[in-house]
């Protein structure tokens, strides 16, 4: 029994059943604490781990805003949720060919598992650039945010309603016949906790949604709109309201029970981007997109870019960089560069970023 199943079945014994949202929270960040869960030997791989061009494309995006911004110093480079450090290290690496964008910015991690802090200030020890890391976005510094947050507003905990005959009611995690399983609350769900669009929806509907990304989102487009920057939001998740429920557990490359051996795989659902959008505006930002990772990548050049480092690699290593340009902007309805999508987030009245379409 792990230490997140221990304490689950504390809670329910003296609380009651636990909600999805607290499965989520205790199981992340046990799992984050204890492991590097990233690449080949871990349990899932991201964009910067499939090809160093996905970093390379995100350093420069952030530079391109930090000119449309005037160029400010001192400027804040910030990631979310850093993994091991490799998107930031390719993207500090791409920014040598803009010493201005270099000088002018300070590097700040947001993370809390001191592992991952130690991966992170391996990889990048090398740039030369400083580091800074923090506990939460709370804690970053007064003055413009560049704000990278690939793969991180999936982490982050959702509660499912379910509509029945007599309302919505929460999903929540219970014990039957001594294992942990899903159920739904006696207790009503009070009409406000619904989201207005699902709040008519028929019997058996289950809506998802995640309050803590909405109001992260709202205190990150707050600064921007009121002290500078741009905010990148990259993940995988859907375009339009839709219902559902999309929570997945994933344990070496592949997908497991989320009730099994919770804290030992990672917890995830998809983003809700047109909610994230309108979080943006509400804390008086402008949100551009969602657009594809796939349009996004291509508006950027990844295709140029590849075929640069294809002149200059040997065999190997150019099927390599081929092979992992094909993976990121990949079509198909599964494929990475159509199940992720890209939302960015700026002051109001800044033109259309790259990689979004025209203005």
């Amino acid at each position: 029994m792990t230490p997140v199943e221990i304490e689950l079945r504390r809670r329910i014994h003296s609380e009651g059943p636990q909600t999805v949202a607290t499965l989520m929270q205790l199981a992340n960040a046990h799992y984050y604490a204890t492991r590097d869960p990233f690449g080949a030997k871990g349990d899932f791989i991201t964009s910067p781990e499939i090809s160093q061009i996905f970093g390379e494309l995100v350093g420069i995006w952030c530079a391109a805003m930090w000119s449309v911004a005037g160029r400010p110093a001192p400027a804040h480079l910030v990631e979310l949720g850093p993994g091991r450090g490799t998107l930031m290290a390719d993207a500090l690496r791409a920014l040598k060919i803009l010493p201005a964008f270099r000088d002018a910015l300070d590097v700040h991690l947001v993370e809390t598992s001191p592992l991952l802090r130690t991966a992170q200030q391996r990889a990048l020890e090398e740039t030369g650039a400083q580091i800074h890391w923090h506990p939460n976005i709370g804690q970053l510094p007064d003055g413009p945010l560049f704000v990278i947050a690939n793969e991180f507003f999936d982490a982050l905990p959702v509660h499912h309603y379910v509509r029945t005959s007599k309302g919505w009611h929460e999903r929540v995690i219970g014990i039957q016949d001594d294992a942990l399983q899903f159920g739904l609350s006696p207790h009503r769900v009070p009409e406000p906790a619904i989201p207005e669009n699902f709040r008519d929806a028929p019997e058996g509907t289950i809506a998802e949604t995640s309050p803590d990304s909405l109001i992260l989102m709202r205190q990150l487009a707050a600064r921007i709109a009121a002290q500078g920057g741009a905010a990148l939001v990259i993940d995988y998740g859907y375009d339009r309201p839709g219902t559902g429920e999309t929570l997945q557990a994933m344990k070496a490359h592949a997908f497991v029970d989320a009730l099994t051996g919770p804290g030992d795989a990672d917890l995830t659902a998809h983003v809700d981007f047109a909610a994230l959008a309108r979080a943006a505006r509400d804390g008086g930002a402008a949100a551009h997109g969602p657009v594809l990772q796939r349009d996004f990548l291509l508006g950027l050049g990844i295709l140029e870019r590849s075929a640069i480092l294809i002149r200059q690699a040997d065999l190997e290593q150019a099927l390599a960089i081929e092979s992992g340009t094909a993976r990121l902007i990949e079509d198909a309805p599964t494929g990475m560069g159509v199940l992720f999508k890209v939302l960015a987030i700026t002051p109001p009245g800044i033109p259309t970023p790259p990689g979004f379409g025209a203005a």
